[in-house]
């Protein structure tokens, strides 16, 4: 009889915990909220038509909550960030540097992600990673973590600054030190062989695979990908790149794109096309999913200007490793960008060749990717596709510059934001454009639609909102100063908008008399 007692409430505890972790319809679990990645909100509405993000007070960095306006909370995050913010089961995950601590323990140069509480901002816990150690060339100073947590029940995924692959439970170290993995307090401290004093604010492990041990990667001034959750399964790409002079591939045989197990972090799959070996700069794209009645395909934007499609299946190769069978791959990048007068066009200038940066996008049983490169390589002519499931061109879009967004595909329009400055309204069918707007600011996130909107950041701080509409609406189109550059995308969930600055979260709904 106590053992069958014992049963149930195992079982009852079990269900509690199932459901609380329930994915609610309005959560944005991932990046792009679904396996899609496809940046639009299907269930936001009453976002504010106006809102304002408030004022310093005096020379600190703190905003003062009363000069806000329908900003239902402000979270302080460090002093750069680009880790664009997740929501699922009641917290907020969002990646930052060390720059404003919110630990005494933790000092300098470091990466963090901070799990906030939905309702009220408040941290509940953080997970704080020491640097590669190797300077700029892999992992760069206070970028902090630049990827978008993923979360599935009461797991998160993440991809580090140190090119790892990390398992956390939502829970933090306040229910106890699950999993197998126990020796965090070491982890925080490295590479000291001391462990660090554990607290219940700190990040529970359950697992860390390191992608430079188990794939030999070299990844280029920082590791960046946001994990793709598909059943039992992670995919995600490994950041591998060039050398710190650009001149040479460290790791050409090594993969870009990877197949693990969600439960032990396992690598069960990997790539084998030889991309690695056509690398232009690095790998920093994520992968989407796409599903047809016939067929499941990873889609992956790769680093040689290529879009790819891989099995979720492997075979086995002469050497017995597990490879992820391609599909198909298309060029992204038009002929002319590649070659002029029969030689090859040298990478990175203005009127060159590019690698697909922005995550591809699943809609309606299409593929839609753009191409981009880093930032600091300037301003230059981009490419946008639309493939079939079969990866046959549909259309291609060149009016659009570099872009290292990701896309909004709504109501048969695409809304794509290039590092210009420029937001293209393009009809999906057909690639014709229906109208651009320029934000006059450089955009390095991506576009979102929600409640009928379209919502980006840019370089100066500033968020536009234009109407989600075929017909330009210059008339209705906002320009909200957000105090500070904007590098991450906006998303929204359960109602509440999210837009990160590079010192900032703002959770932006309605409030009593919009203040």
């Amino acid at each position: 009889m106590n053992d069958q007692k014992k049963l149930l409430t195992l079982l009852v505890a079990l269900f509690v915990s199932s459901a609380a972790f329930a994915q609610k319809p309005g959560d944005w679990p991932q990046w792009g909220r679904d396996e899609t990645r496809n940046m639009v909100s299907k269930t936001a509405k009453g976002i504010p038509e106006s809102f304002v993000a408030g004022q310093f007070i005096g020379a600190t960095d703190e905003i003062d909550i009363k000069t806000t306006k329908n900003v239902k909370w402000i979270a302080k995050l460090g002093a750069q960030s680009y880790g664009n913010p997740t929501v699922a089961n009641g917290r907020v995950f969002v990646g930052t540097n060390n720059d404003c601590p919110r630990d005494p323990r933790f000092k300098g140069d470091r990466s963090c992600v901070y799990c906030f509480d939905e309702g009220t901002g408040k941290l509940i816990w953080e997970l704080n990673i020491p640097k590669l150690g190797t300077g700029k060339v892999s992992d760069w100073e206070f970028l902090g973590v630049c990827s978008s947590p993923a979360v599935d029940g009461d797991r998160v995924y993440i991809a580090t600054n140190k090119c790892e692959i990390m398992c956390l439970d939502v829970h933090g170290m306040k229910n106890g030190n699950d999993g197998p993995y126990k020796t965090e307090g070491l982890y925080m401290n490295w590479p000291k062989k001391t462990p660090m004093e554990v607290k219940d604010t700190d990040a529970d492990i359950i697992w860390v695979t390191n992608m430079i041990d188990e794939c030999g990667v070299f990844p280029h001034n920082i590791t960046c990908c946001s994990v793709l959750v598909v059943g039992d399964k992670l995919f995600t790409s490994t950041s591998n790149g060039v050398d710190y002079g650009h001149v040479q591939t460290p790791a050409p045989n090594a993969p870009s794109l990877i197949m693990l197990d969600k439960k032990t972090g396992k690598v069960i799959g990997e790539e084998s096309s030889g991309m690695s070996s056509r690398i232009f700069h690095s790998n920093w794209t994520s992968p989407a999913y796409l599903k047809t009645k016939d067929k499941d395909l990873c889609i992956y934007g790769g680093p040689d200007g290529w879009v790819y499609a891989f099995k979720p299946e492997t075979k086995k190769d002469a050497d017995g490793f597990d490879i992820l069978q391609e599909a198909w791959r298309f060029d992204a990048n038009p002929p002319h960008y590649r070659k002029k007068n029969g030689k090859p066009i040298k990478y990175a200038t203005r009127y060159g060749p590019s690698e697909v940066l922005g995550t591809p996008v699943v809609y309606d049983g299409h593929v839609y990717a753009v191409i981009g490169q880093d930032p600091e390589h300037g301003e230059g002519i981009g490419n946008m596709v639309c493939l079939d499931a079969n990866g046959k061109v549909v259309w291609q879009y060149d009016k659009i510059h570099r872009s290292l967004s990701t896309l909004s595909i709504y109501n048969g329009m695409v809304f794509a934001a290039d590092y210009s400055g420029y937001v293209h309204c393009v009809d999906a069918k057909t690639g014709k454009a229906n109208w651009v707007h320029n934000t006059n600011g450089h955009v390095w996130g991506s576009t979102l639609v929600a409640d009928g909107r379209v919502f980006v950041g840019s370089e100066d701080g500033f968020l536009s909102v234009i109407p989600a509409t075929k017909e330009y609406q210059k008339s209705k189109v906002k320009e909200i100063d957000m105090t500070s550059p904007i590098f991450s995308s906006p998303i929204a969930a359960n109602g509440v908008l999210y837009v990160a600055t590079g010192t900032h979260l703002f959770a932006i709904a309605p409030t009593e008399s919009g203040k």
